[in-house]
């Protein structure tokens, strides 16, 4: 069985993360996405909150192509995670050069603290490529409509949290 991990803050799930865990999901038997509790980053959602539409965004997904997408937290080293996963492919999504810097970095690590373990780079379709939660929330709480970067569950979960 194939079982690959995508791991994030996902604070919010966007239509990017979505794109790739949609690809991610055709290459593997299961997937499983790592939900990253990160309190120095402090999170606008709480982990359940991640956790909740993570699963509802991916219910369908996973019945669509018959792939298990599961949503699994986590507050160790990705290695660690990845191996608790029973994980031999880690994915992560790319938008730009300065997205690969960091993340060729991180892939030298990984392969120091256990070879057995591939990462797999996706590029994010041209459409995805300027989505970042980051943006997202920035957005959503100066009043903007970011209808059009993530799916409507999350839209309204965004526009709650401003109190709309």
């Amino acid at each position: 069985m194939r079982v690959a991990l995508y791991p994030g803050t996902f604070d919010p799930i966007t239509i990017g993360h979505i794109d790739i865990i949609r690809r991610a999901s055709a290459l593997v038997d299961k997937l499983v996405i790592g939900v990253a509790i990160n309190r120095d980053k402090g999170p606008l959602f709480s982990l359940e909150e991640r956790v909740a539409m993570i699963e509802a965004e991916c219910a369908e997904l996973s019945a669509q192509t018959g792939t298990e997408i599961v949503a699994h937290p986590f507050e160790n080293l990705l290695i660690d995670c990845a191996r608790d996963v029973g994980a031999q492919i880690i994915v992560r999504g790319l938008r730009a050069v300065a997205d690969f810097e960091y993340e060729y970095q991180m892939v030298g690590m990984n392969r120091a603290l256990d070879s057995s373990i591939e990462t797999v780079f996706l590029m994010a379709e041209a459409r995805h490529q300027a989505i970042a939660s980051k943006l997202v929330k920035e957005i959503c709480r100066l009043g903007g409509d970011v209808s059009k970067f993530v799916t409507p569950l999350v839209d309204e979960a965004l526009q709650g949290k401003q109190g709309r």
